[in-house]
């Protein structure tokens, strides 16, 4: 029964995707959603995207296996990137009337400049995408007592988001988003009361006073200068490697006017930030539900201690009403972070490619659907790699952010805020970021400065230079 109502919300999910490709006639429509929608949506998208398989399995994972400090990069730092985008970047971008943000470094820079950011924008997101078609795959083989491994779950999984984000693009994620963050809030709330009554927890005080007798509280570094570094790169990585992004850039652009891009982001990412702390609730008081069951699942994956627990513990409507919210978490993220580089790909790599005369809207809108599908296999073949090196979710998503932050975040700033920059430091920044980046990961992979924020200064270093010198000449 239960596995037959996680199929009919799948289906429910394909039906609206599908019935969103009736508002999709152009390229600009399957894109921003003809740039229309109201505070309410842009809030759910903004929550409900980034609310993902690591918020639900991955970073409670982290949790146990470390601490909250563990958590500096999501959701702290997922949560930071989303404000600040919404301070700083969602008013001048919204004016500037762009489809993609790989249109703002064409207009600001050049083509080379636009091409090289809009590639490592696009490959940003293979890490995430899989990150939540993997987390599919663990709901899949959980719910299937094993009978569907992870690697057909993958596969599934993958198929089903792609196909309700093909037909309806844009509006296919915004009103599949309004439906399962219902689901998402509603639901973990509903099961945060449920299991907050059971004896062997009686309330959400003493789960949290034992968390913090076990340590599980410590979020500062030691007072070190290795630690001090590691801890603040960390945070940077996500909170400023997070907002040159197309999903994040597209959820603002989509709004009716810029007060909602600004605050829809800003409200969205301050709802993240709170909402993330249930999660890490649940599987704490799974551990002192079932602490023999808890610990086997944790030395084999903390990520399966809370969908087990719920399976094991939990009656067939509650059961019911967490796999449904877990699917809308994954399912929301997966789709809306499956068009962002798509789009990205389409609009400012291939059709820069074709003669302008031939690229019509319609054009453009087939070979964005033709990216979405090609994406779709990569992120399967990534994802099914990413099972044999037994990455976790929430290194997949840490990952994610490495590239934009070494080179695409200091041209993007630096565009908007700053005068003098210019195509020679662009051009500067963006290959001594990468070079530096790569080289460290894997000169010193493990050094107190992690190899993203070694790039990061890099990058910052090659823009200040490169924009100087070129005014000088």
């Amino acid at each position: 029964m239960l596995i037959g109502f996680v199929m009919l919300y799948l289906v429910l999910s394909i039906g609206i995707g599908l019935f969103a490709a009736t508002k999709v006639h152009s390229a600009s429509d399957y894109i921003t959603a003809g740039r229309a929608l109201p505070m309410v949506v842009v809030v759910a998208m903004v929550f409900a995207t980034w609310f993902g398989a690591e918020t639900v399995l991955g970073i409670p994972a982290t949790f146990l296996d470390e601490s909250l400090g563990g958590t500096i990069s999501d959701p702290f730092g997922a949560s930071l990137a989303l404000i600040l985008f919404g301070l700083f970047f969602a008013r001048p971008l919204y004016r500037m009337k762009l489809l993609t943000l790989g249109d703002f470094f064409r207009q600001r820079y050049n083509r080379p400049i636009e091409v090289v950011i809009s590639l490592a924008i696009a490959l940003s997101y293979l890490g995430w995408v899989s990150a939540q078609v993997v987390a599919l795959g663990l709901v899949f083989n959980v719910l299937s007592d094993g009978l569907i491994p992870q690697a057909q779950g993958i596969y599934i999984g993958a198929a089903v988001v792609m196909l309700y984000t093909l037909f309806g693009g844009m509006w296919s994620v915004a009103l599949t988003t309004m439906v399962q963050m219902t689901v998402i809030v509603l639901g973990l709330l509903w099961i945060a009361r449920l299991v907050s009554d059971m004896p062997e927890v009686n309330g959400i005080a003493p789960v949290i006073e034992h968390a913090a007798a076990a340590g599980k509280f410590e979020f500062w570094p030691p007072m070190e200068w290795a630690a001090i570094v590691t801890f603040i790169a960390g945070l940077l990585t996500m909170g400023l490697g997070s907002i040159p992004q197309q999903d994040v850039f597209q959820r603002a652009n989509a709004s009716k006017n810029e007060r909602i891009a600004i605050w829809g982001t800003v409200i969205g990412g301050s709802l993240y930030f709170v909402f993330a702390a249930v999660p890490i609730y649940l599987t704490y008081a799974a551990t002192l539900v079932d602490p023999v069951q808890a610990a086997a699942l944790h030395a084999q994956d903390a990520q399966l201690v809370l969908p087990t627990f719920v399976k094991t513990h939990l009656p067939l409507y509650a059961q019911i009403i967490f796999y449904g919210a877990l699917l809308s978490v994954i399912m929301s993220t997966a789709s809306g972070t499956l068009l962002a580089p798509s789009v990205t790909i389409s609009e400012n790599i291939i059709k820069e490619l074709m003669p302008h005369h031939r690229m019509s809207q319609t054009t453009l809108l087939w070979v964005t659907r033709s990216v979405v599908v090609a994406f779709t296999l990569l992120v399967v073949a990534y994802s099914l790699w990413s099972l044999d090196t037994e990455t976790s979710i929430h290194q997949m998503v840490e990952n994610a952010y490495k590239v934009t932050l070494a080179c695409a975040f200091v041209p993007l700033v630096a565009g908007l805020y700053w005068k003098q920059a210019n195509n020679v430091g662009a051009g500067l920044s963006i290959v001594l970021g990468l070079i530096v980046w790569i080289a460290m990961e894997f000169i010193a992979p493990e050094a107190a400065l992690p190899p993203q924020f070694s790039g990061f200064i890099a990058s910052a270093a090659g823009m200040l230079g490169g924009s100087l010198l070129a005014i000088r000449k």
